[in-house]
């Protein structure tokens, strides 16, 4: 990408302390465009450009910080201000404890319209939202064929609310751009558990099940099929959603390839990482026991309609339309391992 010609361009970009969100500020700076990313709190700068600097990247005034929070109108209108794009990663973090699922799916819901204001009022040209792979494989009969971007999540009872939220939070996205967008563009990018490495302590839940099995707090992994991505392919097909002009008003996911089971990816670590290769268990805890367990502890009850459901995805659309190529599964796995043992994470 032409740095001269992006000098002058101001990408915003939500939820700046985040692990996708920091990726995506690393190489919209290495691409040249001036970064200007919104946190819930300005304390949070120094952390962001410490993590910036593990990226290799020393900020300076090419990005600046502004307090906006997801729930309150306040900043918004001054934070999309004179931006030619916006990556919209910032997400409702999930709540494990919640007397209604209402408290996640309103401020995920609110919280995009009102940066898909701002942006429209402000002229950007194009949103690119960070939704999830939660909002296309819940609620399905079981499927043998990989997932795609036409796939939906179907709302019912046993989708959970996180992922509830994200479906109702993208869909309100695009009936925003179909009947009040004016001129502005939307691309989404769903990713799936993103792995790859870490530049601090924010990093997403994926990455604690490789941080869990690593320390040896895991005698064995759940049967759950999932598919992953290294993040800073993820943040990559943000800049080629946000750039490509084939990407407005499209969806991509943001995956890898194939789906593998948890207990593959403890193998994959096993046989790499030899120092912790005697911690990491290589059997799977049958659903029952699972089941169980659901009983007494609110987070294993959360996976328990995952259990033995494969969940394949294909990249196909983002790799045909955009030239998107990303990293293995397994790259991704060993990235994130060797990141958490660099920085001292694992003991």
């Amino acid at each position: 990408m032409a740095t001269n010609s992006n000098s002058s361009k101001m990408v915003l970009v939500t939820g700046g302390s985040g692990f996708i969100a920091v990726h995506c500020i690393l190489q919209l700076l290495n691409a040249g465009f001036l970064v200007r990313a919104t946190v819930r709190s300005l304390k949070r700068e120094s952390e962001v450009r410490d993590m910036l600097r593990q990226g290799g990247v020393e900020a300076g005034d090419r990005l600046s910080f502004i307090a906006a929070e997801l729930g309150a109108d306040t900043n918004w209108k001054e934070a999309a201000s004179g931006c030619t794009y916006v990556l919209h990663v910032a997400s409702p973090t999930p709540l494990n404890e919640y007397k209604h699922e209402d408290e996640m799916i309103i401020p995920a819901r609110e919280g995009v319209l009102r940066v898909l204001r701002a942006s429209r009022d402000a002229g950007v040209k194009r949103v690119v939202l960070t939704s999830a792979i939660g909002a296309v494989v819940c609620g399905h009969k079981p499927q043998t064929n990989p997932f795609t971007e036409k796939d939906w999540t179907v709302i019912g009872d046993k989708v959970p609310a996180y992922q509830k939220s994200k479906t109702l939070a993208e869909r309100a996205a695009w009936d925003f751009i179909g009947k009040e967008g004016g001129g502005l563009e939307l691309s989404v990018v769903n990713p799936v558990g993103v792995l790859g490495p870490v530049l601090g302590t924010d990093y997403s839940h994926s990455i604690y099940f490789i941080q869990r099995l690593l320390e040896g707090k895991i005698s064995g992994c759940p049967k759950i099929n999932s598919s992953y991505v290294d993040v800073r392919d993820v943040a990559d097909l943000h800049l080629r959603a946000m750039l490509d002009p084939a990407a407005g008003g499209q969806r991509f996911i943001a995956t890898a390839g194939e789906s593998i089971w948890l207990v593959e990816l403890a193998k994959i670590l096993k046989e790499n990482v030899q120092e912790f290769a005697d911690r990491i268990p290589v059997k799977e805890v049958p659903n029952i026991v699972m089941r169980i367990a659901g009983l007494k502890d609110p987070k294993i009850k959360a996976i328990l309609p995952l259990l033995g459901i494969v969940l394949n995805t294909s990249n196909e659309k983002a790799v045909r339309l955009l030239g998107w190529s990303p990293r293995s599964t397994g790259e991704a796995i060993l990235a994130t391992a060797e990141s958490l043992i660099r920085l001292k994470i694992i003991k």
